[in-house]
Parts: structure tokens; C-alpha cells; sequence
């Protein structure tokens, strides 16, 4: 465990070191277009991707990652795909009819889709998808996604037999799925990769290693992944022979690379080893002014997740002296320099409307989310008086990333030098491995975030309710889970109502700093001008290479 104590100011220091090619950056923007024409001749359909973090899983029931979930998007295919700004658009079905309750959807699936090795892909493949995931033995955290569909819940708590899940396969093509309540959201799930086919033959063949390497895996969509052995941290993504609309599929292949440093992921970028990187605060201020520089604003909120199983934090006045204690805006504007905001809440702003309103409009309150350390210091004081001690340590858990370094560095700097008594050690670890602990309540505090997997409040407050397996803090409140409940079942039907029980329940977390909402990310970058046709979408999947191709 590698622990770093700071006095005040040392943070800011650190970043100037770790960034300090303030001169060299400056020099390699003005010759930005030369310095990369060492790049892959513009007739080669190849690009080559960056990674911040390794990829942990390429299993459709148990993957639960941003980075697992963009492998997995391009890689497979579902029901439909998601184009632009979230638009749905034809993936394995070609046609859908709804019925008029609303409450059934058939799907014609397209007879010419196969898996990459040769097998015909049918509405069965659906079917044993879903029930693996919401089987419990499979243990998915996301099979939570599909409540609402017939007997989902049930199913995952143990109460009925699998088989009993509301979908059917009739013969080859289609593929009938019942709903038990009106779910708002329905056909964005369709698009997301928890509800894509498996291959029951694959799936069975490889056993315990299925989906852990690309060799253990068959692929539904545009491309198929080789190279990844699991643990090591660059694979490449080719374009699979086998899919129906290859002939639309201009990429032959998308080589990505792991690079956890900015200042790596620049050199590779400006030596032409790579057509896309992220950039670091001070990168991204002396690189803002390059036609190849770009600003992605995600709707992903980063965030405290306190372990309240540990006395200590089942105390409110330390939760909310630890939330107060930082200064969110210093550190957007100082540490981050990205393009990431101040949270405004547990939800991110721009995800969803009503009646014109975006919900954090709504759901506006300053609970949970402002910065004072006067009052820090109060209930800080109050907090230690009601534990009946004068100090407090504890380790923060975080990604070896050099933003997630700089982000825990700086908010033991910010606590510590505020609040009497305090210690804090910083552990910074692998994507993965932050992963593993989060999910197995191996922490006390954890540096954890969150992006939307459709456009729909839902999606955030939902993890939070008592019994949601992405509730790794274990905060529990009963008037939250029956909002929550509320929003699902009894005003499922009513906009209105649904709405307004979100935002209460938001409220909600907010008043009892079930966690304490950071900031919203968004990640500066620089994607060679050659690059085309890549589509960003800030909820559910990110991106999707299907249309992308080299000028």
C-alpha cells in the first residue's frame, strides 16, 4: 500500500512537476499537424486508439465498466444499436411492433446475422443471454437493468425459475418479449450491451474463461477483438467478416493501447503511434487552441462512496464535514483543468428533460454538493464529539490514473489541512482492482464514479436504493427506496409523477450525503483530424466505431 501525506500547497507542486512541459507542449502545438504526419498513410483504414485504464471483462453478463462496455459495443450487437445523440437505429432486428398496452414487443429479427464463427445468430441467443444474466447464480450486477421485464425480479431473488423470464424465442427470427409495467426507457436498454445475444455453445465450451481473454469469446458485431490474453493492456479490434452490414464497415482495424500517463499517451500521440489521447490539466490549457483538440462532456458524475458498515461513517456530520471540506470549484478550475464542472448533484446535468426543465433544475439543492469549510469544521467537531473520539484515519481508495492520483491527492490535502484530527492515507490501484474492492466492501472511502447507462434519471438514483448491488457503500434509506419503488411501479405510467419522485429521492440522497457528488467529468482530448465518422454519445455506450473511417 503506497500511502502520500501532504502539507498544504504539495498537491498543486506535484501536478506542476508531473505536467511540467509547459515549454515542449507549447513548441509541438504550433508544428501539431507536422508532428503527426509520421502517422499510417490516410489510405489505410487503421486507427489507433488510447485507454486510460485495462479492460476487465468481455462477459456480457458480468461486465460493468465504461471501457468493458465500448469493447463490448463494437465488438457485439443487439436488438438495436445506438447512433447519434443516443438515436436508435437497426441492429439484429429489423423490425419491432408494439402492442397497444405497451407492455409487448416483438421483434422480426434479420435472418442474415451470424457470429464471428460462422454460427447463425437467432432469437435464442437472446433469450439464453438474458436468462443468464438475471439468473442468479450468474451474480450480475446488472441484472437489476431488467426489472420490469416478466417475473426479472423474481427470478434474480430467487423466487421463480428462469425459464419464467418474459421472453420467448418463436422459431428462429422472433423474439417476444412481456413487460409486467410500463418501463419509460425500454428501447434504450436495447441498445445497451447487458441486454445483447450470447452464444449458449461459446458460452458452455469455454466455461470459467469465457469472456476473460478475446480468444474466449464469439462476436455478434462490426468487429471482433484479438490480443487481449486478459490481463495485458493493448488489443486490437478487426473488422469481422461475419457481420450482416460489413459491406458499411469502412475500418479494417482499431488498435488500443493502455496509457494510465497523459504525458505517455502526448509523446505516442505526437510521434504518430496514436490518433487519439487524453490530455492532462496543463496539456489541455496549452493545447486548447488545436483544431485537434476536443472537449467530450460525459454524463458521468464522480463521487465519495463512504463504507457506512464502519461506525464512522454511519455518522452524517462526518460524512458531510469530509463533503464540505473540499473546494469542488478549485478543484475543476486547478487540479482537473479538463472541462469537468462542479457536481450538481447526484445526476448530471443535460441527461434529461421536463417540461423544458433539465432534472438538475429540479433537482437543484446545495445539500451534499457546496464547499464550506467553516461549517466542515462544525460538524466535524460534532461528528468526532458524537464517536466519542478526538481523530479519525482512514485509507482513500482510487485508480492509478494520473487524474484519479491528482483528484485523491488533492482531497487529502483539502481534508486534512480542514479538519482536526483527520489522517488520511491515499491507495491508488488499478482500474480493476478498484473494481474488486469497491464491489467486495473493501474500503473506506472510495473515489468512484458513475456514467449513465441511458438518458434517463433512473439510471443514477437507482444505485443507490438498499438492495442495488452498485450500492458498494451499503447506504440505506426507506423514504429513498420508496421513491425509487415509487418511480418504477405505482407512477410508471405518469411522466409527471415518475419524474417528481426522482427528484425527491435525489433530494433525498443529497440532505443525508448518502455519497458526496465531486464533479462532472468530462475529458479534453486530441483526435487527429483524419479520423472520421466516430460517434460520442455522453450516456449509455460511448462510442461506437461502426461509421468511423480514415480520410
Amino acid at each position: 500500500m503506497l500511502n502520500f501525506l501532504w502539507k498544504k500547497g504539495d498537491v498543486f507542486m506535484k501536478i506542476q512537476k508531473r505536467f511540467g512541459l509547459g515549454v515542449v507542449i507549447t513548441a509541438c502545438s504550433l508544428i501539431l499537424v507536422a508532428c503527426g504526419n509520421s502517422s499510417s498513410s490516410s489510405s489505410k483504414q487503421v486507427i489507433n486508439w488510447s485507454e486510460p485504464s485495462e479492460l476487465p471483462s468481455m462477459d456480457i453478463s458480468k461486465a460493468t465498466d465504461t471501457i468493458s462496455f465500448d469493447m463490448l459495443n463494437n465488438t457485439n450487437e443487439g436488438l438495436y444499436r445506438l447512433g447519434k445523440n443516443s438515436k436508435i437505429e437497426p441492429g439484429i432486428a429489423k423490425s419491432t411492433k408494439i402492442s397497444n398496452d405497451g407492455m409487448t414487443y416483438t421483434f422480426t429479427l434479420r435472418k442474415d446475422a451470424k457470429w464471428s464463427n460462422g454460427d447463425k445468430l437467432t432469437a435464442k441467443d437472446f433469450v439464453y443471454s438474458w436468462q443468464r444474466t438475471v439468473n442468479p447464480k450468474t451474480a450480475s450486477e446488472y441484472a437489476y437493468l431488467f426489472s420490469g421485464i416478466k417475473n426479472a425480479d423474481d427470478i434474480a431473488a430467487g423466487k421463480k425459475a428462469v425459464n419464467t423470464l418474459g421472453i420467448k424465442a418463436e422459431g428462429n427470427y422472433k423474439l417476444v418479449v412481456t413487460l409486467e409495467k410500463k418501463v419509460p426507457y425500454f428501447k434504450l436498454l436495447m441498445g445497451f450491451p447487458s441486454f445483447f445475444p450470447q452464444n449458449k455453445s461459446a458460452v458452455e465450451k469455454y466455461g470459467s474463461k469465457y469472456g476473460t481473454a478475446s480468444k474466449y469469446m464469439v462476436y455478434s458485431g462490426p468487429f471482433k477483438m484479438t490480443g487481449w490474453t486478459g490481463s495485458n493492456l493493448s488489443w486490437t479490434l478487426k473488422k469481422n467478416n461475419n457481420y450482416w452490414d460489413k459491406k458499411n464497415v469502412k475500418l479494417s482495424a482499431i488498435n488500443f493501447k493502455v496509457n494510465k500517463s497523459t504525458t505517455t499517451g502526448y509523446n505516442l500521440y505526437q510521434s504518430g503511434k496514436l490518433d487519439e489521447t487524453l490530455l492532462g490539466s496543463e496539456q489541455a490549457k496549452q493545447l486548447s487552441s488545436s483544431k485537434e483538440f476536443t472537449v467530450r462532456s460525459g454524463a458521468r458524475i464522480n463521487y465519495l462512496e463512504f463504507n457506512q458498515t464502519q461506525k464512522v461513517f454511519q455518522n452524517k456530520k462526518i460524512r458531510q464535514a469530509i463533503s464540505l471540506a473540499i473546494n469542488r470549484k478549485q478543484l475543476v478550475k486547478k487540479v482537473l483543468g479538463d472541462g469537468s464542472v462542479v457536481a450538481p448533484g447526484i445526476v448530471s446535468k443535460g441527461l434529461a428533460t421536463y417540461n423544458g426543465k433539465d432534472f438538475t433544475e429540479d433537482a437543484k439543492t446545495y445539500d451534499g454538493v457546496k464547499s464550506d469549510k467553516a461549517e466542515a469544521k462544525k460538524l466535524w467537531a460534532e461528528g468526532l464529539k458524537e464517536l466519542g473520539t478526538n481523530n479519525v484515519q482512514f485509507t482513500l481508495l482510487a485508480d492509478d490514473t494520473d487524474a484519479a492520483k491528482d483528484v485523491s491527492e488533492y482531497i487529502q490535502s483539502q481534508l486534512e489541512e480542514t479538519l482536526s484530527g483527520i489522517k488520511v492515507s491515499v491507495n491508488n490501484v488499478p482500474f480493476k482492482t478498484r473494481l474488486s474492492k469497491s464491489q467486495n466492501g473493501q474500503f473506506d472511502v472510495v473515489l468512484s464514479g458513475w456514467g449513465a447507462d441511458f438518458s434517463d434519471p433512473i439510471s443514477f438514483v437507482d444505485l443507490f436504493t438498499s438492495d442495488n448491488s452498485y450500492n458498494n457503500g451499503k447506504w440505506s434509506n426507506s423514504e429513498y427506496d420508496s421513491l425509487i419503488s415509487a418511480s418504477k411501479d405505482a407512477d410508471a405510467g405518469s411522466t409527471a409523477k415518475r419524474w417528481s419522485d426522482m427528484v425527491q429521492a435525489s433530494e433525498v440522497l443529497m440532505k443525508e450525503q448518502g455519497v458526496a457528488p465531486l464533479y462532472q467529468q468530462a475529458q479534453a482530448t486530441l483526435v487527429k483530424s483524419k479520423v472520421k465518422g466516430v460517434i460520442y454519445n455522453s450516456a449509455g455506450v460511448n462510442f461506437n466505431f461502426k461509421d468511423a473511417y480514415v480520410k
